[in-house]
């Protein structure tokens, strides 16, 4: 397995409600665990053995989380801003919105990831083009 498909891996398990994620292929197997909030509390020191396995999800640093107006990408991919090449945006700027409604798609190995409204308003900015790689994390719009 390559870097990058690991990646991708650690960050849909640290974007999903799942505890556990095991992927394998060609033989070899991957398995990822998110840690317990008590155990991310306290980090071991450098001279202390981790329990923990080394392929575990981290959450993404505080330094990289959204401001309350900002939407980000809930894992690496392609953000999609239509359904189609000849269909209209899911949302545009000025747009209201309600919570649970489609923004945008993001693909990431052939699986396309719907990303909803987690509360109404209205579109202030679109940070993103249509066909776009993006990270987890990653600004998509921002709310006004």
């Amino acid at each position: 397995m390559d870097r990058q498909l690991i990646k991708m891996l650690i960050d849909a398990l640290a974007a999903s409600d799942l505890s556990e994620l095991e992927y394998s292929r060609d033989g070899a197997t991957l398995r990822l665990v998110k840690r317990a909030a008590a155990a991310e509390a306290r980090a071991p020191s450098p001279s202390e053995p981790s329990s923990q396995p080394i392929a575990t999800a981290e959450p993404v640093p505080a330094a990289t989380d959204p401001a309350p107006d900002i939407i980000a990408a809930p894992l690496y991919g392609i953000v999609h801003l239509q359904r189609s090449p000849d269909a209209g945006p899911f949302v545009g700027v000025g747009e209201t919105v309600t919570a649970g409604q489609v923004l945008c798609v993001v693909e990431a190995m052939k699986v396309f990831t719907e990303l909803r409204a987690e509360r109404g308003g209205t579109i202030a900015a679109v940070l993103v083009r249509s066909g776009q790689e993006v990270e987890a994390g990653q600004a998509l719009f921002r709310m006004g």
